[in-house]
């Protein structure tokens, strides 16, 4: 197998997949390592927001998306103790794409890693990074088999990592291992047949020493994911001696949130309780890193706001944007200074569209985590519904990535060839007087 490609890509969740099928089809050469098989399920909520339907329209999975989603996401709820407020999602513009859905992971993940092959990509799959180096223009990835010994030096001039905030690259790993702290955020999730949970409804949790929220996924499953503190988890334990970390939350969850209580005390969990952590959210792009960050490697905000995929998918097409640049030849992935420029556009790009998010995201989960100090913003939201929705709205569930509100040409694009579809992420970042002029400017 030809061990030299354009860009290599670790991680092939919802960002990397993304910019995997986006640089493929552009017709980059593109490695796609991912350690996990699939289909997996991931510590994760569930949610994609409206803001992200064009570009998996774009992608070539919006028939399959639509078919597979739970149903359309109207309405939301902020549940604490035996308090419940109800309020509407905003509606994104669009007519087609104006709400939100759910899918699991396990299903989404497959079907981007699929079209990612489709388009081109080589997938490396289970194989897991052992070692990075190089720089700019001229990296090398040593990866090896999750079964055997076979390993492989793989070299591009173009690096990308995608890798989840759990997984952390092989320099990352020492510092992941440090005891935990009381307050360090733990993350569980379980699956739900029978649930008693509105069609449409998205609940938000709030409780003492953590968050959660619940949603219906495909095939009718309702998803339970939460956060919470090492200390809090602690107590619950201690109140449930016998039971395992996700049941003895549960047990909590039932007994102090009425609503909890009312939409699964008669459902029957489907699958193993899943768990990870402790969460880092905070953004991770540095200056003078040597290679390019998207999704979660990129930055991390609270689960509670529901963003995280959106944030994956998001980034993804931004640094595309970035990298298929008009007139790009193969020669210049090699030029680190250009990679640099690369870089720092992106990095600028992605702060002033995502740190308003981590940012509101943090002020959120204090509230949530802490009820008597949140107990001020309760009454008023019990007095203004409305003020929910803005919230939403503000945390981004309509906004799209810069060129994606404009991306519903892409499909037709996507439908009649690799070409044009190959052009739309550079069109995309340019201004509308150079569209039509560097159209027929490909020169990669």
């Amino acid at each position: 197998m030809n061990q030299r490609f354009d860009a290599i890509v670790i991680g092939a969740g919802p960002a990397g997949s993304t910019a995997a099928i986006l640089l493929a089809r552009a017709g980059w050469s593109v490695a796609l390592v991912e350690k996990q098989p699939f289909p997996r399920r991931k510590v994760c909520g569930e949610c994609l927001a409206a803001s992200n339907l064009p570009l998996l329209d774009a992608l070539g999975l919006g028939p399959a998306f639509d078919a597979a989603a739970g149903p359309a996401l109207r309405r939301m709820a902020l549940m604490q103790g035996a308090r419940t407020v109800l309020a509407d999602l905003p509606a994104a513009g669009p007519a087609r794409h104006a709400w939100g859905r759910a899918l699991g992971r396990e299903t989404l993940d497959t079907l981007l890693l699929a079209q990612a092959r489709a388009s081109g990509a080589v997938v490396l799959q289970p194989w897991a990074v052992q070692s990075l180096s190089g720089g700019p223009g001229a990296h090398g990835c040593e990866i090896r088999a999750a079964a055997g010994t076979q390993a492989m030096l793989l070299q591009a001039p173009v690096l990308i990592a995608a890798h989840g905030s759990w997984e952390p690259l092989p320099a990352q790993r020492q510092a992941r291992r440090l005891a935990r702290g009381p307050d360090d955020l733990l993350a569980f999730k379980a699956n739900f047949r029978g649930a008693d949970l509105a069609p449409g409804l998205l609940p938000v949790l709030s409780f003492h020493g953590g968050y959660g929220g619940m949603v219906l996924a495909g095939d009718g499953l309702a998803t339970l994911a939460c956060c919470i503190r090492q200390d809090r988890l602690d107590a619950c334990r201690r109140a449930a001696p016998g039971l395992g970390a996700g049941e003895a939350v549960l047990a909590f969850l039932l007994r102090e949130c009425a609503g909890v209580a009312q939409a699964l005390g008669c459902a029957r969990r489907e699958g193993a309780w899943l768990a990870s952590g402790p969460l880092a959210p905070g953004i991770r792009l540095r200056d003078g890193d040597t290679l390019l960050r998207i999704g979660n490697a990129a930055g991390e905000a609270h689960p509670l706001i529901g963003e995280g995929m959106s944030m994956a998918m998001q980034s993804a097409w931004l640094l595309c944007a970035q990298l298929l640049q008009p007139g790009l030849r193969r020669q210049r992935l090699s030029d680190a200074a250009w990679q640099r420029g690369v870089a720092q556009r992106y990095a600028a790009q992605w702060r002033g569209h995502f740190a308003p998010r981590l940012r509101l995201a943090a002020a959120f989960a204090q509230l949530a985590m802490r009820p008597a100090l949140g107990a001020p913003c309760l009454a008023l939201l019990r007095l203004w519904p409305s003020l929910l929705t803005a919230g939403a709205r503000w945390a981004g569930k309509v906004r799209c990535a810069p060129g994606l509100e404009t991306v519903g040409w892409l499909a037709h694009g996507a439908r009649a060839g690799r070409a044009s579809l190959a052009l739309a992420p550079r069109l995309m970042c340019m201004p509308p007087e150079l569209k039509k002029e560097s159209a027929n400017d490909h020169h990669f």
